[in-house]
C-alpha cells in the first residue's frame, strides 16, 4: 500500500471514529436531557461522516490524492462545523439561543473556500503512477 493510500485510509478511520464518538456523546447527552431532544445533537455525527469519509473513500477509490493543506482546511472545516451542531444542541437542550452560533457556519465555510480554492490551484493532485495499481 502506497503512503498515500495510508494517508486517505487514516483519514477515512479518523473521520468514521469521530462519528462514532459524535454518536455516543450524543446519544448519552441527550439520555440526560430529561427528554429534550435537539436535531443539531442528534445528526452531529453526520458532519465527519458525510463531508469527511465519504470523501475520503471516494478519492481513494478513484486514486486521487488531494494534497496535505486541502486535507487540513477540510478536516478543519469538518471539525468547524461538527463542533458548531454540537453547541448549537446543547443551547438547544438548555433552552436558550445565543447570537455567536453564526460563527461556525460562517467560518466552517470559510475554510471549504480555502480547501477548495487551494484544491483548484495546486499543481499535482493526482496520485503518482508509483502509487498506482498495477
Amino acid at each position: 500500500m502506497c503512503t498515500l493510500d495510508r494517508k486517505l485510509l487514516r483519514q477515512i478511520l479518523l473521520h468514521i471514529g469521530s462519528a462514532v464518538w459524535f454518536a455516543f456523546f450524543g446519544a448519552v447527552y441527550e439520555h440526560f436531557s430529561h427528554e429534550v431532544y435537539s436535531y443539531w445533537m442528534i445528526y452531529a455525527f453526520a458532519f465527519p461522516l458525510v463531508l469527511g469519509a465519504l470523501p475520503y473513500t471516494l478519492c481513494m477509490w478513484r486514486s486521487y490524492f488531494p494534497g496535505e493543506r486541502v486535507m487540513q482546511l477540510w478536516n478543519a472545516a469538518i471539525l468547524t462545523w461538527t463542533v458548531g451542531s454540537v453547541f448549537k444542541g446543547v443551547l438547544d437542550i438548555y433552552g436558550t439561543t445565543n447570537s455567536l452560533l453564526i460563527v461556525y457556519p460562517v467560518a466552517g465555510g470559510l475554510l471549504a473556500v480555502a480547501a477548495v480554492t487551494v484544491l483548484a490551484f495546486q499543481r499535482s493532485p493526482v496520485k503518482p503512477e508509483s502509487c498506482k495499481p498495477q
